[in-house]
């Protein structure tokens, strides 16, 4: 039986582990201050966290994950480099899947490290893997990092830019703007009834809700302008939609990139840190030969990750979330260091599914 104080056990073990690699340990309050993270990810963290308030402190959230916390707490007082570790309770809301635990014991190793981030990103997740081995487990790599610089470097405007850069993590709306940007989708009628008017608010139509007419006004204005932008071109979206679709190992993956690099030439400087990740995985006795990359992976996890991203599966068992995840969070850092930043990359396991997978196995 797989109780409490066995996950406890585990998750001792796995921390002393990372300790043993160089990390040190930190502890972060169970109640975290709601204001941070409804910052970060907006409205939608709701969702999936428990909020509750407080007459002094205001709306707190209970602890999600550990990784805001840890790099407020390196942004504050952290020396450079840096390696963190930690375990203990985060809180997911599960109300469509109720199968899910939504209180569970979490481990997590975290590197802050400036002078190579290929090599940093080897590091965590080959730790990762050495924690995990014996288990019966599938990893997949990616790397949001390629899908941002992508859009970056689009040939359109800013702020439709920003939109598909706002929604890289939700990925049916993100394909949803991209085809309006690039013509596939006809105009809604009620949108182009109003584009067409000169002055759609001269009637004197009655202000409902809470936008001013100034703000709707100003809203209108966004929409002709986008409405006149010139559509995404049909190169462009070819090569967004190759590199989307791209699953292979990493070296295949890699050579498929560069190909697509020829219609996306802003993609290349990322490509080249993918390169110089796959040096510094072999260099750590990695297979990268067999070690799978989808171009796509990560784009349904937190929202902090803008590169190298992983996970570790038991694909026996489908109806298990991930044993492990992990991935690159630089610009994470750049928001809760008030100016200040440093790259890093971390990555979490949870002991209790181990267990359950171990005894599953023998």
């Amino acid at each position: 039986m797989i109780t409490r104080a066995r996950i406890l056990e585990q998750a001792a073990r796995l921390r002393a582990g990372f300790e043993a690699a160089g990390a040190q340990g930190v502890e972060t309050p169970i109640l975290q201050p709601a204001e941070t993270l409804l910052d970060l990810y907006g409205e939608d963290i709701r969702a999936r966290a428990y909020v509750t308030s407080d007459a002094l402190r205001g709306e707190q959230m209970l602890r999600p994950d550990f990784t805001v916390p840890v790099v407020q707490k390196h942004m504050e007082h952290g020396a450079e480099p840096a390696r963190y570790t930690y375990a203990g309770e985060v809180f997911r809301r599960q109300e469509h899947d109720p199968d899910r635990a939504n209180e569970y014991i979490q481990v997590g190793y975290e590197v802050f490290d400036r002078t190579n981030p290929a090599a940093a990103d080897a590091e965590v997740f080959a730790l990762i893997a050495q924690a995990l081995d014996g288990l019966a487990l599938r990893a997949a790599t990616g790397d949001i990092g390629i899908l941002m610089a992508a859009v970056e470097g689009l040939k359109t405007t800013e702020p439709r830019k920003a939109a598909l850069m706002r929604h890289i993590w939700r990925p049916r709306r993100f394909r949803a703007l991209l085809d309006r940007y690039a013509g596939r989708t006809t105009v809604p009628p009620a949108r182009a009834a109003l584009l067409a008017e000169s002055e759609p608010l001269a009637d004197g139509a009655p202000e409902i809700g809470k936008r001013s007419r100034a703000e709707v006004e100003a809203r209108i204005e966004v929409l002709r302008a986008d409405a006149a932008a010139a559509p995404i071109s049909d190169n462009e979206m070819a090569g967004l939609d190759a590199l989307l679709s791209v699953r292979e190992t990493m070296p295949y993956a890699l050579e498929h990139l560069r190909d697509i690099a020829v219609d996306l030439p802003q993609i290349t400087p990322a490509l080249d840190r993918l390169e110089a990740r796959i040096a510094a995985l072999r260099a750590r006795g990695i297979n990268v030969d067999r070690l799978d990359f989808e171009a796509s992976y990560g784009r349904t996890s937190m929202e902090y990750y803008d590169g190298f991203v992983f996970g570790f599966y038991a694909e026996r068992r489908p109806d298990l979330p991930p044993i492990a995840t992990g991935g690159r969070y630089d610009a994470l850092t750049r928001r809760l260091g008030n100016g200040a930043e440093i790259p890093a990359v971390g990555g979490v396991l949870r002991p209790g599914l181990m267990l359950l997978l171990a005894e599953a196995e023998t």
